[in-house]
């Protein structure tokens, strides 16, 4: 099975203030797909963003071969920055 980490979109407000789960899915399953397993969050709408990551389960999944999309890349970097600061 081919498993890819990747944003998940949660709360349809009519403004459009969406939030976001970083999720591990099948890499055959849509973006809003039931998820294999639930990693963090983001959320845009808040200032300062929110981006909060479980490393440990995330170096597992990429250790049993999971794929990073390129926002979670960027994601996992940003949470890193804020970490250092």
């Amino acid at each position: 099975m081919s498993v890819r980490i990747r944003l998940r979109r949660i709360g349809k407000n009519p403004k459009g203030r969406y939030f976001f789960r970083i999720s591990v899915f099948n890499r055959r399953k849509s973006r809003d797909s039931r998820s294999i397993e639930e990693l963090g969050y983001y959320d845009p709408t808040k200032e300062p963003v929110l981006i909060k990551i479980n490393k440990e389960r995330l170096d597992y999944w990429l250790s049993c071969g999971a794929q990073m999309s390129e926002t979670v890349k960027s994601l996992v970097k940003k949470a890193e920055g804020q970490k250092a600061s």
